[in-house]
């Protein structure tokens, strides 16, 4: 039995890992259940099992391993060998000599590429890894498994069921901020999790205790400020507003935060395909799960939308720079109110005015 695992979520990757092994050493089968259930696996120690660094041991300690059988083993005890780190693998030919009476488990911490597409021929045992290994573990008749990365929509259930294993009750609002500051990032989840149930000690997690705790959580309230702002909401945007300036975020702060949002806004206004929210992350510095998450709420929103948006946001920074607000506060409120088309609050007004004296 020849198992690969491979893809770009590390977490949910050791998850299945540690699902696969117990299953295997008890003897079943090792299809595959519902992770966001499981605990981290405490594989060390586990009789039966082996576990091969490709990093570092050669390549014949895999068919060694799935051949020896362990001092105090029972006759009919399987042997399961856990190889580590299969993307350093240069070859598949150890495969053909594996025992079959053992299990072979290969786990990549990345995404394996196909070496040929679906209508080509059997690729042949031996070419380079990345380009064959899931080939080469299917033509022998194994599973070959990639583990994406949660979609956009899939987090908040993810953080969820986390929630209810480690027994942490999250307010809808933290949910939502935790969501946002966190995406699909499964690693941190985990962890912030843990780490937001300690620090609640048994009472509901608030989207005020994420904000303090979470690195990246105020974005969440500015995506709740841009959100309001592109209904042209401005009774919901202000006091979205004061609540940030009052909690200590600096006015620049809260307007270069505006400002990338509706750069991301601008790409999601395409409605990209995931191919094209890669790229358009690259170009940003950003995620094609970020772009993504911003579709819904672009729709509607034109190039011009966005230009305009872009003067006001750009007006208010040369205002505040320059001090031709009464207060970078005041500067920042006309800007919110401008974006939500409130008349006579145009900060480009401010532009044709001299710059006060300093000194």
């Amino acid at each position: 039995m020849v198992f690969l695992l491979h893809g770009e979520d590390p977490f949910r990757t050791r998850l299945r890992v540690g699902e696969l092994v117990e299953s295997l050493l008890a003897g079943g089968t090792g299809e595959p259940g519902d992770l966001s259930q499981r605990r981290s696996p405490q594989l060390g120690g586990a009789l039966g099992l082996t576990r091969i660094d490709a990093r570092s041991d050669p390549v014949d300690a895999i068919t060694m391993a799935g051949q020896s059988q362990g001092l105090f083993a029972a006759v009919d005890e399987r042997q399961v060998v856990l190889v580590e780190h299969a993307e350093a693998l240069t070859g598949a030919e150890f495969l053909a000599s594996f025992p079959g009476e053992s299990a072979l488990v290969l786990v990549a911490v990345e995404a394996l590429r196909a070496g040929r597409g679906r209508t080509r021929g059997k690729a042949k045992i031996g070419v380079t890894a990345e380009l064959a290994l899931p080939d080469a573990v299917q033509d022998i008749g194994g599973r070959a498994q990639r583990i994406e990365r949660l979609l956009p929509f899939e987090v908040k259930g993810w953080i969820g069921a986390r929630a209810r294993l480690h027994q942490v009750t999250f307010r809808p609002d933290a949910m939502d901020a935790l969501a946002f500051a966190l995406g699909p990032d499964t690693e941190r989840i985990e962890n912030e999790v843990q780490k937001l149930g300690a620090y609640a000690s048994g009472a509901p997690v608030s989207a005020a205790d994420v904000r303090a705790l979470v690195s990246g959580a105020i974005e969440s309230d500015i995506f709740e400020l841009t959100k309001a702002v592109v209904r042209r909401n401005h009774r919901e945007a202000v006091p979205l507003l004061e609540r940030l300036l009052a909690e200590g975020n600096a006015p620049q702060q809260i307007l270069a935060l505006l400002l990338w949002q509706f750069r991301v806004l601008l790409f999601a206004s395409t409605a990209p395909s995931g191919a094209d929210a890669e790229r358009q992350a690259k170009a940003i510095r950003s995620s094609p799960g970020a772009i993504l998450r911003y579709v819904q709420h672009a729709r509607g929103l034109s190039r011009s939308d966005i230009a305009r948006a872009y003067e006001t946001l750009y007006a208010t920074d040369i205002s505040i720079k320059t001090g031709r607000a009464d207060s970078d506060e005041a500067a920042l409120l006309l800007c919110v109110l401008d974006l939500c088309g409130v008349a006579g609050a145009d900060l480009r007004d401010l532009l044709l005015t001299e710059a006060p004296r300093r000194g």
